[in-house]
């Protein structure tokens, strides 16, 4: 019986990537790098800081240290959130969480995004209420496909892995829960392009597809 759900966040609980994709490419052009779709679709997953160290690889050119490249991005970021009135939990997923959370499921997120951002985030959508634990990428030198986000959320659960599920919308992040050895759930999110969901255990196109009963059953 499963007695925890892991959340991902981007993509799953709210789209903030427009606004994620805005910051990363106004500082493209200011850094006078050309990043392909293709390119930036592979960073899907990724944190912060591992997304520019594969920016410092592909484009040599750009000499700025990792985490100066990180604070001008969290600040394009930032600024654009706070000014950016259409942002809203994906459809059903508000239900979906309380629906958990009325019968006694545990909540933890497990999101690629910084801290700052997650705050931001469940303090707008007042969802700190509902989950036990916030798992940061930023605190893993690797991010997903790479499990460790997973396997320490999973040390945080009232329950061994194998009671617990993941919900994740992205290639890496269905690869890093299956190479956590856990339970996935892979969500075909609108906002997520060019993703492969086929290693996750069941694919969901609406959150309406889940509910306490069902998750618990898994």
């Amino acid at each position: 019986m499963i007695k925890t759900v892991i959340f991902d966040m981007d993509g799953v609980i709210v789209d903030t990537e427009p606004v994620h994709r805005y910051a990363y490419y106004k500082q493209f052009s200011e850094l006078d790098v050309e990043v392909t779709e293709e390119m930036y679709t592979s960073f899907t997953g990724l944190s912060t800081r591992n997304t520019f160290q594969k920016i410092k690889e592909f484009f040599p050119v750009v000499q700025h240290e990792v985490e100066d490249l990180i604070q001008r991005k969290r600040t394009i970021f930032n600024d654009a959130f706070d000014t950016k009135e259409d942002l809203f939990l994906l459809e059903g997923v508000e239900d979906l969480i309380k629906d958990l959370y009325a019968n006694d499921i545990q909540l933890i997120l497990a999101s690629s995004a910084s801290k700052v951002t997650i705050d931001r985030v469940f303090t707008r959508f007042n969802l700190h209420q509902y989950f036990t634990h916030i798992v940061s990428g930023e605190d893993f030198p690797q991010s997903k496909p790479n499990p460790a986000i997973f396997i320490h959320a999973a040390s945080l659960s009232v329950a061994p892995k194998e009671n617990c599920i993941v919900i994740e919308d992205s290639t890496n992040g269905v690869k890093a829960a299956k190479g956590a050895g856990i339970y996935c759930v892979g969500y075909n999110s609108f906002h997520s392009k060019m993703q492969d969901l086929s290693e996750a255990d069941l694919v969901i196109n609406e959150f309406n597809e889940l509910n306490a009963q069902k998750i618990s059953q898994l």
